[in-house]
């Protein structure tokens, strides 16, 4: 597979790393859109929140499981958890991914 997110799981692409077990990855964006600003991702391939379903949602849960436990790690009180689903959404990678942005005023309506 030709998959940005799932060669650097697999360490085939350099990133900075700030979690990693056996279900999930977690790395700082390259274009960070916040002061903070990483990445979770399955490490198993799933193309984005609308391929979700009975066999793969737990390891969604699992992506959320580790947002909480690295923001508490980086003294992070306050974030905002994004998912883009489709291109006109601006998906731009084709492997579900949550970004984690913090350190700054998030506006609302967002884009």
């Amino acid at each position: 597979m030709d998959c940005l997110f799932c060669k650097i799981a697999a360490g085939e692409i350099p990133s900075k790393k700030v979690y990693e077990d056996d279900l999930v990855y977690a790395f700082y964006d390259i274009d960070p859109q916040a002061p903070t600003h990483f990445l979770v991702i399955p490490k198993q391939h799933i193309a984005s929140a609308a391929a979700v379903n009975a066999e793969n949602a737990a390891v969604v849960g699992h992506c959320f499981e580790v947002i909480a436990k690295v923001t508490k790690e980086l003294g992070i009180e306050s974030f905002r958890v994004v998912s883009n689903i489709g291109e006109s959404a601006g998906q731009t990678v084709f492997h579900l991914h949550f970004h984690v942005l913090a350190g700054r005023d998030m506006t609302w309506p967002p884009g």
